[in-house]
């Protein structure tokens, strides 16, 4: 019985531990669902896009007829006319009217096909607005992930290199106490090696926390230091991106939903002159309408009267904007200066993507370059080293010459990490000016 409750217990333990442990790993598309969840620019746009659609909706609507039914009762008392006879009378008087009255829009400029096109393309302007909105947040928390990963690696590779500094320390302390070390400083220069990577660990381990706090920043969600990102498959690269930056601003200017957004936004502005100027014009409306009523004062029965008393009208209605107090003229003139706002927008969108697409594509480059570069040198360095390694553990060479060459590779190898992760963030960058946010 001991032992089965031990064991439960046990069990219990592990299970708590193991779903500990998985609910601080995040993955990549968790991150991307939950930034993209409460991210509150995408919740706003997601509310215009809406309600853009409801006034698309609304434009059309106003296209059919509209219909307005009413009815009322009347008490009077004293002189008055009598609803059946039409002369004055004095006594109390009880009478109901109904009335059922619709019209429908003829002609009126086109304003309203106009206001329809208008709204239609606003809507989709907005559906545009709203997935760029999100684009916006997957290249963010894309670029903002891969940080994170540079940094734990950086943390990884000064935490590797501790490791040795302070196998070196012991190795000297050793010699020291035998007096087998080269120089007087053998035993100084690994220790303040060793006090130097210490520091070089905490720096890394900072740099991972102010990424992380950006990372989670970027969610929307409270900082978590313990949470750790699961790998990506971040294979060697690949070498050149494959396309100029022409290629990618032009396949950018027809994939590229922001892009996309502000287009239709000017294509919108455009009609809304044709709505602004279709209000200058005559309206022309038809509108019909049936009523009847009734009276105490009329000996016929309620029903009677309700049948019998009604009447029909049909109506032919020309409204001519004579004077407006310039209400429509300055609408047009307003419209008009609205439009070209938007093309303004359109075109400011479409010279800072030109100029974003060239600053990610040369820096893009820049890493590679740089990359390759230290793949040589790290090479090299790393050769360099193991043959001084080689000559001070025989005692050829003193420290200072053996830490020279160990400094160069660390710092290489540090560079060579952070030129690969800028490689790959720079690629998604342009991945997705492209429309192809491309997996790992």
């Amino acid at each position: 019985m001991r032992f089965s409750k031990y064991f439960l217990t046990l069990l219990f333990l592990t299970v708590c531990v193991f779903a500990k442990a998985q609910q601080q790993t995040l993955t990549l598309q968790q991150c991307l669902d939950v930034a993209i969840k409460n991210n509150l620019t995408v919740k706003q746009d997601s509310i215009t896009a809406q309600q853009d659609r409801i006034n698309f909706v609304q434009a059309k609507d106003n296209m059919i007829p509209y219909i307005t039914g009413g009815a009322n009762r009347t008490f009077s008392s004293g002189r008055a006319v009598n609803p059946v006879t039409n002369t004055y009378i004095t006594q109390s008087v009880t009478s109901d009217n109904y009335n059922l009255n619709g019209q429908v829009t003829l002609f009126n400029g086109l304003a309203l096909q106009s206001a329809v096109k208008q709204t239609s393309l606003a809507f989709q302007s907005g559906k545009m607005a709203f997935q760029a909105a999100k684009d916006l947040v997957v290249v963010q928390i894309i670029t903002n992930y891969l940080g994170v990963l540079d940094a734990a690696e950086i943390l990884s590779q000064t935490k590797s290199q501790l490791a040795v500094a302070k196998e070196n320390v012991d190795i000297a302390q050793t010699k020291e106490n035998y007096g087998a070390n080269l120089t007087a400083s053998t035993l100084s220069d690994f220790k303040g090696q060793y006090a130097s990577d210490v520091v070089n660990v905490v720096q890394a381990q900072n740099s991972l926390d102010a990424a992380k706090l950006s990372l989670f920043q970027l969610m929307n969600v409270p900082y978590n230091k313990d949470a750790d990102l699961q790998p990506l498959n971040a294979e060697d690269l690949k070498g050149q991106y494959g396309v100029d930056p022409d290629q990618v601003f032009n396949t950018a200017l027809q994939q590229l939903a922001e892009v996309k957004a502000a287009t239709l936004a000017r294509q919108s502005a455009e009609k809304g002159v044709s709505f602004a100027k279709g209000q200058l014009y005559p309206t022309l409306a038809l509108g019909s309408g049936i009523g009847t009523n009734y009276s105490n004062l009329n000996s016929t029965s309620y029903f009677d009267q309700f049948r019998n008393n009604y009447g029909t009208y049909v109506e032919i209605a020309l409204n001519i904007p004579i004077f407006t107090n310039h209400v429509k003229k300055n609408a047009v003139a307003l419209a008009k200066l609205n439009l070209l706002n938007y093309q303004a927008l359109e075109d400011n969108t479409k010279i800072q993507l030109k100029q974003s697409v060239e600053t990610a594509y040369y820096n893009m480059a820049a890493a590679y370059k740089r990359y390759q570069a230290l793949q040589d040198a790290v090479a090299a360095y790393t050769t360099s080293y193991h043959v001084q390694k080689t000559r001070f553990d025989a005692g050829v060479i003193t420290s200072d010459l053996f830490l020279i060459a160990q400094n160069n590779l660390d710092a290489t190898n540090l560079s060579l990490i952070g030129a690969r992760y800028d490689y790959l963030i720079y690629s998604k960058i342009l991945d997705y000016y492209q429309g192809k946010l491309a997996s790992f």
